[in-house]
C-alpha cells in the first residue's frame, strides 16, 4: 500500500536527516533549535509527557475485532 502523503513526509524526513549528514545527535539539536523558535514567535509547544500512557486490557483489544 502506498500514501502519497506518508511518502512526502518520509521524503521530507529523509531530506532533513540527509542534511546533517544522518548524525543524530546534530539532527536533534536543530529540532530543538527550531522547537525553541517557534516558542519565542508565541506557537505553543506542548510538553512530551513524563511517563508512557499505563496498558489498556490487551485482551480486550484483540477481541474487539473478533468474528462473532
Amino acid at each position: 500500500m502506498t500514501d502519497g502523503i506518508i511518502d512526502e513526509v518520509r521524503a521530507i524526513r529523509e531530506q532533513h536527516a540527509a542534511g546533517f549528514g544522518f548524525d543524530l545527535d546534530r539532527i536533534f539539536a536543530d529540532l530543538q533549535a527550531r522547537q525553541s523558535k517557534h516558542a519565542a514567535e508565541g506557537w505553543t509547544v506542548i510538553p512530551a509527557p513524563a511517563s508512557p500512557p499505563p496498558e489498556t486490557d490487551l485482551a480486550l483489544q484483540r477481541t474487539r475485532f473478533a468474528h462473532r
